[in-house]
Parts: structure tokens; sequence; C-alpha cells
């Protein structure tokens, strides 16, 4: 009995050591087709695939094994269906390959890449083109998203193109360093849980550059959104964090860098909006911080409806926007404070570096505009201006409540 023991603590106590192989796959190597070297792998093997063109229909990936690509090998898809897919595995890794040609199907969703079931998998230094989706996750689990570009000239418009990176009922996903374009939306979250979309670049694609549905608790930062058909929509979320990203160059009819739509406790820091349609669009978005962030360039750089409450707008930049802030209520229930407006033209005879007279930013232009987009044709004239001023010394349609009462006399460092 004692020896048993003895034994049994010391076979605790070794390390055990997993032998994994190397499967190569190519013209001159011992696997000619991927699915042969698959079919021949274990667990934790790596299966290394040499340059060349493989069409081999849909690669089903049902083991924990990484699929890595020597000298970019082209992965085609014939446009018959979907070339990569992870089913019921973990830890599996695709890397330094490109993608072409995936099929089309509205229904079932057909991806380049179709993670069904899997976590701890990553997707890395790949190059996807001319798919109608690039990467899809569904059921994912703390899976990586890196360094891979996805582009496609199939979308003609958003009905015929899916998105470039899609999230559905994942939990823990990180969304690094991918460029996006040509896309419906380049990224597209639903029903997701603490997922991280970090430093990506999203540029020109039909719809938008990011679209949160329904995903809780969740970060972006450091994203470029640049010239798509519509900005970033986040809708009907709670605690989302948008801290460090630029939106710019989103120009056109309802277009916005930043759609905001019922939404709550969450915040928007360190953000640059520039030359947008309009800056940021809220509608029933409630309990928002919204600070050192960058408005400048735009149509309108602020649009707040009146079912927006108890927001805080403090220390943002608004410069050389036509209109600063709009609104399409009478009552507003926000708190605006310590903010730079360009068009201040107060005094600050203490010397604290606050106004001393409080800024009113909805000016009564604004609110006629708001009302009746055709007035738009009396911009910059003297009426206007008469009008504005008339508005400060007598107000009439704009809410008093509508005030920053200690405006910066100098911008914030963003």
């Amino acid at each position: 009995m004692i020896l048993n023991k003895t034994i049994k603590l010391i076979l605790l106590l070794v390390p055990v050591f997993v032998f994994t192989k190397d499967l190569k796959v190519g013209k001159n190597e011992q696997y000619t087709t991927i699915k042969s070297a698959l079919a021949a792998a274990e667990n934790g093997d790596r299966i290394l695939v040499e340059k060349g063109v493989y069409k081999e229909g849909t690669i089903d990936i049902t083991k924990s094994v990484s699929l890595i690509g020597i000298d970019r090998p082209v992965l085609d898809g014939e446009f018959k269906g979907e070339i990569i897919t992870f089913r019921d595995a973990d830890k599996i890794l695709l890397q330094g390959f490109k993608l072409i040609n995936a099929g089309k199907d509205e229904i079932k969703s057909i991806a380049a890449v179709h993670i069904y079931t899997s976590a701890d998998s990553v997707i890395i230094d790949n190059i996807f083109e001319n798919n109608y989706f690039g990467i899809y996750v569904q059921r994912g689990l703390r899976c990586l998203i890196q360094n891979n570009k996805i582009t496609t000239t199939r979308g003609t418009s958003q009905e015929n193109i899916g998105d470039g990176i899609h999230l559905l009922g994942s939990t823990e996903i990180w969304v690094k360093h991918n460029f996006i374009s040509g896309h419906k939306d380049g990224i597209y979250l639903e029903k997701n849980m603490r997922c991280y979309i970090f430093k990506n670049l999203s540029r020109n694609n039909l719809r938008y550059g990011l679209h949160f549905m329904f995903s809780n608790d969740s970060v972006y930062t450091g994203n470029v959104f640049d010239n798509n058909g519509a900005g970033v929509a986040v809708m009907y979320a709670m605690n989302v964090s948008m801290f460090s990203n630029k939106f710019i160059n989103n120009w056109g009819d309802s277009v916005y860098g930043l759609l905001l739509k019922e939404i709550s406790f969450s915040k928007i820091k360190d953000n640059i909006f520039e030359n947008n349609t309009t800056g940021i669009f809220a509608d029933g978005a409630t309990k928002i911080d919204y600070y050192n962030n960058q408005f400048e360039d735009n149509g309108w750089a602020l649009k707040i409806n009146s079912n927006c409450m108890e927001n805080r707008i403090s220390r943002n930049n608004f410069i050389n926007n036509t209109f600063d802030v709009s609104t399409n209520g009478t009552v507003v229930m926000n708190d605006f404070k310590q903010n730079y407006w360009d068009k201040y033209e107060g005094y600050d005879l203490n010397k604290d570096k606050i106004g001393d007279i409080p800024f009113h930013p909805l000016s009564f232009y604004a609110v006629l505009v708001e009302q009746n987009p055709s007035v738009m044709l009396l911009f910059r004239t003297f009426f206007v201006d008469l009008m504005d001023r008339m508005e400060k010394i007598i107000p009439s349609l704009t809410p008093e409540s509508f005030v920053d009462d200690e405006p910066l006399m100098n911008p914030v460092k963003i």
C-alpha cells in the first residue's frame, strides 16, 4: 500500500509532456490536401500548408489543431459554400492564409470562416477577399480575431453582402488590429457579452463601420471609423465603453458619426468626431457620460433628443461645427458643464479659465432647422444672425435649461 501511494505521488510530481507532431501539406509533401492531413491529425498537432491554391470545398475543423499557412497559401471557395468551419472543438489556430470566393446564402450566413462552437480559438494574420461574410462567430467563447485584412468588391448594396466580422451570441471575443472594407457592416455584434473591439480600421463599408445590438458590458477603443455609410450604431445595450476612437468623414442624409439608440449606463470619452453630417445622434440614451471628446467640422456636433435624460456632457471641445447642439423638445434633463465652445463670446474677469457668464449652445436657428430643414437655405445670412441675437436677449423657443453655466475659455487637451 505504501509503495503504491509513493508511485502515485511521484507520477503527480513528474511533469507530463504532450508530444505533438507537424503534418505538412503541399505538392511534394506527405499530404497533398488539407482534409487528408486533418483526418490524420490529433489534438495539439500542427498542419503546415505550403504555398499554392487549394480548392477543397468546406474544410471542417473538429479537432484542437493549428492550421498554419506558409508563404500565404490560397483557399478558394469557388463561390460554393463556406471555406473553413470550427465545430465542437476548442483551441483552434488559423494563421497565414488568403481566403477567397466563399459562397453566398442570406439564410445560412455563409462565411469564409465560420465558428459554430469553439472556445479559446484564434484567427490571426489572414487575408479575406471577395467573400459574402468574412468571419462569422456564433457561440464563441474567449476567441481572438487579430491582424486580418477583410475586403470585398461584391457589395453593390447592403442587401447583397454580409458583414466583415459578425459576432452572435458569444462571450469575451477580442477583435484587434483588423482592416475591414466593402462589407455591409465592418463589425457587427448581436446578443454578445463582454466583447473588446480594439484598434481596428473600418472604412468604406456600406452601412455601419461598427454595429452593436443587445451587446452589454463591452468596450471599443482606439478604432478608426472612416467614410462608412452611416458611421457607428450602438443600440439596445447597457454598460458600453467607447474610448479614444475616431469617427470621421461620415457624410450623407441621416448619416451620423455615432448613433446611440436606447442605451444606458455607458461612457463616451477621448473620441474625435470630425467631418460628419452629425457627430453624435442620441435617441433614448440615458445616464451616459460624454467627456473629453472633440467635435470639429461637423454639420451638427450633437443631436440629443428630448427622450435622453440624466446625461452628463463635460469637458468636450466644440469647434467649427455648423451647429453645436440640437434637440427636438423644449425640456432638457441633461447636464452641460465646463465644455469649450468656440462660439462663446463671454469673458473671464477673475482669470480662472471659466467664462463668467453662461453659454446657451442651442441657437434659435438650430431649433428652426430641426423643425423645418428647408430653413437651411438662409444659412449664413444677416437675417439668421439677427434672429439668434434676439433669441439670446429674449428667449422664446430655446429651452432655458439648455445651458453650460461654466463654459471653458480654452480647449481641452484630447
